[in-house]
């Protein structure tokens, strides 16, 4: 079993100690229990300074009056999103004394007698937008006035696991896991059930026809709010023996190899983020859930149902999807299917009978020659993945296959295209066509006025990161909580690109301040995100 990562002693109350970050290897399993197995640790001394329970407290007190602040004004934003930064933290910067430290004192009303009208006309938008900016900055740098360098802190702490977490991103991603395969699932599924229960989770598996699901659960310091859902999966696309010649290697700032963007290094993650948070004595504000399924990369036949079980009362749902290359959220989805078209022909001697057999090899093609033109539709996009058929080259093909990947912008558009699939008919006599639908995420559009994109923008801005959100391409279990109007986020995996390609990769850099977000995100009350939410 890989190593695991679990909190050091400064959560045992040792706030004079060094920052002390544990990775915790396991020796071999009794085969029973591999959540269970003695443990060999060994610890790597960093070089912050321990941050203790009471300060925590504090930092997370902080922080939420920051956002809240922040959130509360948000308001009056622009429609439109400023241009997108790479995340990144900023040197640190000394911070003020409290002796020193003074609040941002109010702005003096202007003497109507002496008060000049400005030579350009400044609209009431622009106001409003001038005082929800000031006000959030005012709140920002008195509780940082008042409460120095404990954002930092945080960050600060998150790069101290960054190591650890990296280490164990590489460990997860060298555990095969290839959708269908149920062994090496099942494998991974306790690997990352033993991690996650090292952050105080209880876990449970949940069989599944081609590997074991896993749900995860943390108890929140306030037991009576809607639960926190996080989704995420462990199969990935590539299929066992991809290691023998690409290996997961570091090198240039990168992590690469297959599976670790998507998604081992999210799940690295954010066993990281609750982890750290553990060892600082913390608990998540809410109560948090977490569904890994084992057959998100074929759609999620079998894990939606389970998806879609713990939909029920949550407040808002997270991805661990990796996000865009820059680093910005995926704020919305499009749908997708996949569609399975069987032909059945007739097989006869390609030589001596020809004319007594019916080539499905042959109608599968004028089939897809066809199906290709719907493509062309507004809010469609096809891509024939996989085809089969035929057994011998003298031999008239007696049955053929093909997988189509489909994406649709709108859920007419995904309607639409699914019942001209439904109505295909044999072009030639003999011929029969099947069209099976194999799994299906519909569209999650995006939403305007996003409260929980808001949120996610002041806590990063408290931790020194500049993060924005937008719509994404791929589809992913977010679809179904997005597409009935929950308030739903995700790309809080690790940043990188390269998705089910040969460059797939995560950038070494931004490991530490996506612990650092999630950790936060799971610590801090989040603002009222519809009418039905509490806290």
């Amino acid at each position: 079993m890989s190593p695991q990562i679990v909190g050091s002693p400064t959560a045992q109350g040792a706030a004079t100690e060094p920052d002390r970050t544990q990775v915790s290897v396991p020796a071999a399993a009794d085969g029973e229990a591999l959540a269970g197995a003695a443990a060999t640790t060994v610890t790597t001394v960093a070089t912050a300074a321990a941050v203790t329970r009471t300060a925590t407290g504090a930092a997370i007190t902080a922080i939420t009056a920051i956002t809240a602040a922040t959130t509360a004004t948000a308001t009056t934003e622009p429609a439109a999103s400023p241009p997108m930064v790479p995340l990144a933290v900023p040197p640190s910067v000394p911070a003020a004394s409290p002796a020193t430290a003074t609040a941002v004192p109010p702005v003096a009303p202007a003497n109507p007698a002496t008060a000049t009208t400005p030579a350009t006309p400044v609209t009431a938008a622009a106001t409003a937008a001038g005082t929800a900016a000031t006000a959030a900055a005012t709140a920002k740098t008195t509780v940082t006035a008042a409460l120095p360098g404990l954002p930092q802190a945080l960050s600060a702490r998150a790069r101290t696991l960054a190591g650890a977490v990296r280490r164990r991103c590489a460990d997860l991603a060298r555990i095969e896991s290839p959708s269908g395969d149920a062994p090496r699932l099942d494998a991974l599924a306790e690997e990352l059930a033993a991690g996650f229960r090292a952050t105080g989770a209880t876990a449970r598996r949940e069989p599944g026809p081609a590997g074991d699901h896993l749900v995860l659960e943390w108890e929140g310091r306030d037991e009576t709010l809607p639960h926190l859902l996080i989704v995420g999966h462990h199969d990935t696309v590539w299929p066992v023996g991809t290691l023998a010649d690409w290996p997961v290697t570091e090198q240039d700032g990168r992590l690469t190899g297959p599976g670790v963007v998507d998604m081992k290094g999210g799940l690295a993650i954010l066993e990281g983020a609750l982890a750290l948070l553990a060892d600082l004595g913390e608990r998540p504000h809410r109560a948090v859930r977490l569904v890994v399924v084992s057959d998100e990369e074929v759609g999620s036949p079998d894990g939606r149902r389970l998806v879609e079980r713990q939909l029920r009362g949550a407040a808002a749902v997270l991805g661990l999807e990796p996000p865009h290359p820059d680093g910005r959220l995926k704020t919305a989805r499009r749908g997708s299917t996949r569609v399975r078209l069987t032909v059945t022909g007739r097989e006869a001697h390609a030589g001596n009978d020809a004319h007594d057999g019916v080539s499905a090899v042959d109608e599968l093609v004028d089939q897809l020659v066809a199906v290709r033109d719907l493509a062309g539709q507004p809010g469609t996009e096809l891509n024939a993945g996989r085809i089969s058929g035929g057994s011998r080259a003298n031999v008239i093909a007696g049955r053929a296959e093909a997988e189509l990947g489909l994406r649709f912008s709108t859920a007419e558009a995904q309607r639409r295209t699914l019942d001209h699939l439904a109505r295909l008919t044999a072009l030639r006599p003999g011929a029969r066509v099947r069209t099976e639908v194999l799994s299906s995420r519909p569209a999650w559009p995006e939403r305007t006025g996003n409260p929980l994109l808001r949120h996610v923008r002041s806590l990063a801005a408290v931790l020194g990161q500049q993060l924005d959100g937008a719509p994404a391409g791929g589809a992913g279990d977010t679809n179904l909580p997005g597409s009935r109007g929950l308030p739903t986020l995700d790309g809080f995996g690790a940043v990188g690109a390269g998705a089910h390609a040969r460059h797939e990769h995560i950038r070494l850099d931004q490991i530490g301040p996506r612990i650092a977000l999630l950790a936060a995100l799971l610590a801090v009350p989040l603002p009222r995100l519809r009418d039905r939410a509490e806290g």
